[in-house]
């Protein structure tokens, strides 16, 4: 019977590990879609934060959502999900600062995260607490196989 149970939880934690890859790798692979079709509007958007030297900004555009897919299908592929992980977290990070710099600011911005259409009801406050969350995700995904090392121990036989 404690076998059994100890299976189930092992089960349902790496379970949950997966789901949280899955759903954090779709955020970014779907948020890439739209970067990636316009980068000159993606450009536009990040010049709008007033955070970036004019030189910065091209290469800025072009690279990020590449990058954001390749993460993300890192994530969802489970192809070293741990580095992943780590980029999806730093970007966050950026994200996150960067978000919080024009809120203190009073600055209005489209952050340009799904869609170009600057979305009048989301506001800053909403989009910090919405990174916040994926970077619980992003940091539970890092820190599970330090936390669970056991579940991966494959057998020799």
């Amino acid at each position: 019977m404690l076998l059994s149970l100890n299976k189930s939880r092992i089960l349902n934690t790496v379970t949950l590990e997966m789901l949280a890859r899955w759903l954090l790798g779709g955020v970014f692979v779907y948020s890439s879609f739209h970067k990636i079709a316009d980068p000159a509007q993606f450009a536009r958007i990040i010049y709008g934060y007033g955070l970036f030297p004019l030189p910065t900004i091209h290469p800025i555009a072009v690279i990020c959502p590449y990058f954001e897919l390749l993460c993300g299908l890192a994530l969802i592929l489970g192809v070293f999900p741990r580095g992943a992980a780590l980029l999806v977290n730093f970007m966050l990070l950026l994200f996150i600062t960067a978000i919080s710099i024009n809120l203190i600011r009073g600055h209005e911005f489209d952050c340009g995260c799904f869609s170009f259409s600057h979305d009048a009801g989301k506001s800053a406050v909403h989009l910090l607490i919405r990174d916040v969350f994926y970077l619980a995700m992003g940091l539970y995904v890092l820190l599970f196989r330090l936390f669970f090392p056991d579940r991966f121990v494959k057998s020799r036989a």
